[in-house]
Order: C-alpha cells, then structure tokens, then sequence
C-alpha cells in the first residue's frame, strides 16, 4: 500500500511538473542587428512588459537575439531558425527585408509558431499584428521639416542627396518615397540615394561626397545613416551651408542637432513597439486571442529647443 502510495505520489508531481512547463512561454525578439540604439530602445520597452507579465505570473523566458555583422538576411534567417529550435512560442520580428523571409515565417507560422511584426514587416500577412511607425507619414513630416528651413534660408532650388539604408528595407524604403514626396511641385532635384547599409562611417563619405557635388541639404534614413550626414556636416565646419535632417534617436544625433549640424531629426518610439508586441503576444499566449488591431507608434520632430526644454540629454 505505501508503495501504491508513493507511486501515485511520484505521478502526481510529475504531472504538476509537466503543467508547470506548459505554463512557461518563449518568446523571441528579433532584430536588423543588435548596435543601433533603435533596436536597443526595443528590446528595453520588451523587457519592461515581460516584467510585468511575470509579475502577473505569467511565465515567460524571453530572448533578444539578431545579427552580429550588421543587417544581413542569411543571418536573421538563422536567428529565426533558432529561435524555433528553441521552442520559441511568438517571435517578434523587425524583418530586414519585405521578401526574403516570407518562406521561412510561413514555414514556422504552420508548425504553429506565431509571429509579430515591430517596425519592419515581411511580405506575408499571417502575422498577429504589426507595430510600426507610418514610415511613408514620418518620411514627408521629414521633408516637409527641411522645405521649412531651406525656405526660410532663402533656399528654392538646388540638388538634395539621401543616405538611405538599402533598397529592400521597406521601412526606409517608405521613409526615402515619403520624403521625396515632401518635395514634389517644387524647384527642388531629388538626387538618386546612396546606400549605406546604415554603417555611420560609410554614411559620413557618402554625405561628404554629395556636399562636394553641390547639395544644398541632406536626408540620413535611419540612425546610422543620420549620424554619417550630421557627422559630415560637422567637418565641413561653420562655413558648411548644407542643411540636414535625419531619423531615429541617439545620444550621437541629439548632440548633433543641438550643436546645430543638424536642424532636427525625426524620433520614433521603439520601446513602444517592445511593449506593446510583448503585451500582444502574452494576451495571445494566456487567453487565445487572435485577432488585433495594427499600431502606428508615431513620432516627433526633434528640433534643438525641443531637446534642450525636454532635458533629453
């Protein structure tokens, strides 16, 4: 009888054991790269939700994982792969390009793995939700924010380079259509992009090279793009006449918009999309919810008085 006992004892926690593992969620957040401090803010408003999932008591093991070599699409592949090897119940996903991960997020969406997009989406719509900044909006807000300055310099015509990411990210892709956009009607020439990968030192020659060729102002697409354009503007010194504006938000770009090499740059709000996609995917994970509405995250125009009167450095 005890040893009925005990064995009934030993099935029964082992039991609880197993419904405690089914209780304990993965989820994977995956980015273009693991440096810009766009993909950091992310992960930091990620972790801010999985703290107060767990808190909650909801058990979650989260990981933030991406490429090492900068934005390459082999390697988020391979982020994604792993992520499934490991179990991975939702993977929120910064896509590096519309297209090429399109066979393997469908691939891992019918094994049952559910995927959220925060700031880049793929070409495939079996996502839970996206969130996002209205790229195309942010793009001509952007424009419409150097027309302003060139405007009151007294500048009406001229050349204007853009420093963009590369053709495939739909994000800046969107940023570059939105901005040109800005400038359409006007006496303006919007000049063929530069691709810089988002590398700041390929940015800054990129930027030196359109001010030597007579540009009147600069678009940097994302952080490191807009920190090669204000860097290239700062060695021009005092003299340089060129106007620039960027996008995305570091210590590196405020610097250089309150120090004046760049008139403003346009912030969004990754935390935003962290939280808000860890909170989708725990809704999704504890109650079965499927359906969700997408997010537009916003931004705002970081201008060298808005900086100063918010204390953002």
């Amino acid at each position: 009888m005890k040893k009925l006992f005990a064995l009934l004892l030993v099935l029964a926690m082992t039991l609880a054991c197993t419904a405690a593992l089914a209780e304990d969620y993965v989820i994977y957040l995956i980015t273009m790269d693991l440096e810009d401090q766009h993909w950091v803010s992310v992960n930091a408003g990620a972790e801010k939700a999985v703290a107060e999932a767990k808190e909650a008591g909801v058990d979650i093991r989260y990981v933030w994982n991406g490429p090492t070599t900068g934005k390459n699409d082999a390697a988020q592949i391979e982020c994604i792969n792993n992520a499934y090897a490991d179990n991975a119940n939702v993977i929120l996903l910064a896509s590096n390009g519309p297209d090429t991960e399109v066979a393997t997020i469908e691939e891992y969406n019918n094994e049952g793995v559910k995927f959220i997009y925060v700031d880049s989406p793929a070409n495939s719509d079996v996502a839970l939700q996206t969130l996002a900044t209205d790229n195309t909006a942010a793009g001509t807000m952007a424009g419409q924010t150097l027309l302003d300055a060139l405007t009151a310099a007294g500048v009406t015509s001229g050349k204007i380079g853009i420093v963009n990411v590369n053709a495939a990210t739909v994000s800046t892709a969107n940023r570059e259509a939105g901005f040109r956009a800005a400038f359409e009607g006007t006496d303006f020439e919007i000049v063929e992009a530069v691709y810089t990968d988002g590398d700041a030192a390929r940015s800054q020659e990129a930027a030196t090279n359109f001010i030597t060729d007579g540009v009147v102002a600069l678009f940097g697409a994302n952080e490191g793009c807009t920190v090669g354009v204000g860097n290239a503007i700062a060695a021009e010194g005092d003299d340089c006449a060129v106007l620039g504006v960027g996008f995305d938000k570091s210590d590196a770009i405020l610097n250089l918009v309150v120090d004046g090499s760049l008139i403003a740059t346009t912030a969004q709000n990754p935390d935003v999309m962290g939280y808000e996609g860890i909170k989708t995917a725990v809704e999704y994970l504890t109650n079965g919810t499927t359906e969700f509405e997408d997010v537009d995250t916003g931004v705002t125009m970081l201008t060298a008085d808005y900086i100063t009167e918010n204390g953002l450095l």
